[in-house]
């Protein structure tokens, strides 16, 4: 198993099979490639996934991902947003998998980045990490974020900005990412949720990425809905 593919099976919502294989994901630790110091982490990250109760496990993962946009794992989401740019960004990755023998068996939008890494781990080293370059400024607001939550989803974004050797200031992003107001609080979301209208605007979110301040829904809205394989 592949960095990429390790990655993006932990980053993913952790199905009950997880479990299962417990062994296969530590032997895939060791087979990283990666400094002696993040192995360590990785591994300390496997050991207590496996040691949590699955029901655990899946409510972290939804209190982290599926609250809120600020920690979407849809990379559009924090790109294009609503836009319809957006629909179509998702009909042209579908293309590039499939010019590449890639068809999407999974219900999940292909902007989704555990799905865009296992995409990626069956690719040239060099491919993927020019893809993952040209979004590691999504992936480490991302990792600044989950580090001001003090989240341990932290380390898995980190190493994703490490592999694409992207030259960001993690620091700085921290920094940005503690003043901005949070979105995943009942309090936030009730106030976004109550009677507010499904909007699709032609205005994408500005270049830092900042969250949108619309209603935490995934996959219901039509200009998803139209791309859904």
């Amino acid at each position: 198993m592949s960095l990429l593919k390790l990655v993006g099976v932990l980053l993913d919502y952790p199905q009950d099979a997880l479990w299962q294989h417990g062994d296969e994901l530590l032997a895939a630790v060791d087979a990283t490639g990666l400094p002696a110091v993040r192995r360590m982490q990785l591994e300390t990250f496997v050991r207590e996934l496996l040691k949590s109760e699955a029901l655990e496990a899946q409510d972290r993962w939804l209190q982290t991902f599926d609250r809120g946009r600020a920690m979407s794992l849809l990379l559009f989401e924090h790109i294009h947003g609503e836009s319809r740019d957006r629909g179509q960004a998702m009909v042209d990755l579908i293309e590039a998998y499939r010019k590449n023998g890639y068809e999407l068996a999974a219900k999940e939008l292909p902007d989704y980045l555990p799905l865009v890494l296992e995409y990626l781990s069956q690719r040239p080293q060099e491919e993927a990490r020019d893809w993952l370059h040209h979004v590691s400024h999504i992936v480490g607001l991302l990792a600044a974020r989950a580090g001001e939550r003090q989240s341990p989803y932290t380390l898995l974004l980190e190493v994703l900005v490490e592999y694409a050797e992207g030259k960001l200031d993690l620091g700085s992003l921290r920094q940005r990412a503690s003043q901005e107001p949070r979105d995943d609080t009942p309090e936030v979301m009730d106030q976004l949720w109550e009677e507010e209208a499904v909007r699709f605007g032609t205005e994408a979110p500005t270049d830092d990425c900042k969250p949108n301040s619309r209603p935490a829904y995934r996959t219901t809205n039509a200009a998803t809905q139209q791309v859904q394989p």
